[in-house]
């Protein structure tokens, strides 16, 4: 096969798997692997009532 008959073959889709299924894995993932956000400085902090 010549490089030019190659290029010229379109990619096979991946079988069984949607790209909607592939997105949601995808933000799926980044969901349990990214870190919370630390809260702002500028947020008022809520003060918690000490038990006398």
């Amino acid at each position: 096969m010549s490089v030019t008959e190659r290029d010229a073959t379109p990619p096979r889709p991946l079988s069984g798997v949607s790209m909607r299924d592939l997105l949601a894995a995808c933000a799926a993932a980044t969901a349990v692997s990214t870190p919370p956000r630390a809260p702002e400085p500028s947020a008022p902090r809520t003060q918690e009532r000490k038990a006398a």
